[in-house]
């Protein structure tokens, strides 16, 4: 892999590495019990933010096109991650997510007319892999409706990546546009949902304040445009691989915060899944037929990841 390309795998890496810290700040400084009011606090200003910062508005059929990836992103994809972090352990919520690289090759065979080497194809079964050692305890329970909802958004956010990569963006917009756009159209649908079924939000802390301002600003605002950037450059596939550093970076939380240690297996969890994540990274090899537009996710792995490192 060449500087420049690395380079911007190392900054797109920054995303899933945000996304990893979520868990820690959401039990450690948001309301507890409110998912959907989380969502839409993370999505609503820091979509507003960026839209004043390009201060461009869709055209034409990017009406459209927003309002599909906001709701594959960010509309749908959050609320039912939460779904299945409270209906799950973290490690199998984690495990379920690192499935998003294997995802991805698949829609992109359909959509992009990229066929994944199989270098890419047993990187992404050896990144399940180590991901599950990592963070995956023996007995963990499993229930239908978190799985359901887990795999749902996962492949919703796989989908929302391929069709990133495929539609690229308008000419004359960046990514800051795009990434605005979508997080206001997910915005649209999370912030009703959120009054009707969690009703009006609490009062605020100033540690809830400075949650939801790392979140906002770190986590969503600058993470997603790096994470779009990162799809853009480098392809769907090899940036969904990058999502494996998001329970990795979540396991390490754990290590520091709450003071855990690892055992011999989850170091080569560990091992595996930042193999399988610099492997990811070789570029896929395009049918004859590809000619998609250069352009996420997202992705992610689970941030719920810390659930289980807490547990043991």
């Amino acid at each position: 892999m060449d500087r420049k390309r690395a380079g911007i795998a190392a900054t797109a890496a920054l995303a899933p590495a945000a996304w990893g810290t979520t868990y820690l700040v959401t039990t450690q400084l948001l309301p507890e019990g409110r998912p959907l009011l989380l969502a839409a606090l993370r999505a609503l200003p820091a979509g507003l933010l960026l839209l004043m910062i390009g201060r461009k508005l869709p055209r034409g059929r990017w009406w459209g096109r927003a309002a599909v990836l906001g709701m594959l992103n960010i509309g749908l994809f959050f609320p039912l991650t939460f779904v299945g972090a409270y209906r799950l352990p973290g490690g199998v919520a984690a495990t379920i997510g690192a499935i998003q690289p294997l995802l991805v090759a698949g829609l992109s065979i359909g959509v992009l007319r990229v066929r994944p080497g199989r270098r890419a194809l047993l990187a992404g079964l050896v990144g399940v892999g180590g991901v599950a050692l990592l963070v995956l305890k023996s007995g963990a329970e499993l229930d239908g409706l978190g799985i359901a909802a887990m795999v749902t958004a996962i492949g919703l956010m796989a989908m929302g990546t391929v069709l990133t990569r495929r539609w690229g963006r308008p000419e004359g917009a960046t990514m800051v546009d795009l990434t605005a756009w979508q997080l206001l159209a997910g915005s649209v649908f999370l912030v009703p949902l959120a009054a009707l079924v969690e009703g009006a939000p609490p009062a605020l802390s100033a540690s809830n304040l400075a949650g939801f301002a790392y979140l906002g600003l770190f986590s969503t605002a600058v993470g997603y445009v790096l994470w779009f950037r990162g799809i853009d450059r480098l392809g769907a596939g090899p940036a969904s691989f990058l999502g494996l550093i998001n329970p990795v970076v979540a396991t390490v939380g754990g290590l520091v915060v709450l003071g855990q240690t690892l055992t011999p297996w989850q170091v080569l969890g560990l091992v595996l899944a930042l193999g399988a994540m610099l492997i990811g990274q070789a570029p896929a090899r395009r049918g004859a037929a590809a000619n998609p537009a250069p352009a996420t996710p997202a992705p992610v792995a689970r941030t719920e990841a810390l659930r289980t490192a807490a547990a043991r």
